[in-house]
């Protein structure tokens, strides 16, 4: 369903039909800025570049280029030194959200959890109650 919004980029009030967060126009620059990327990084010599040298040689935000490798757009696979930072802690990384430390970090808490889960079902259920019959 159409309905109104403003672009991200610009402010520019627009009628949003996809999931896109931009006007047409900044849809259109984007675009141009991709295959910009896309272009340099397709020479065989460009194709090791780090993501500070792909900003540089194309002039567009690092901020970009990550958002179009966490969309797919752009596979790692072919670009060995490209890679985005970590949701958690910000380090490098080239697949899924979080890095080796982050992700170990979290499944040792989520364990934690889960133990104290379940020594608390535990005690709970080893505890008696009584009622006194002269307070009703």
């Amino acid at each position: 369903m159409a309905e109104l919004a403003n672009c991200a980029k610009c402010g520019r009030l627009f009628v949003k039909l996809s999931t896109r967060d931009v006007c047409e126009s900044c849809y259109q620059e984007e675009e141009r800025q991709f295959e910009r990327v896309y272009a340099f990084l397709r020479k065989r010599e460009n194709r090791t570049a780090t993501m500070a040298q792909v900003v540089d040689a194309t002039g567009v935000e690092e901020k970009l280029i990550i958002q179009w490798i966490r969309a797919g757009r752009l596979q790692l696979v072919h670009f060995p030194n490209l890679g985005y930072p970590c949701d958690s802690c910000g380090t490098m990384i080239r697949e899924g959200r979080l890095c080796a430390n982050c992700l170990g970090k979290l499944q040792a808490d989520l364990r934690q959890a889960e133990a104290e889960k379940e020594r608390n079902i535990r005690s709970r259920r080893a505890t008696y109650y009584s009622q006194d019959h002269k307070e009703r």
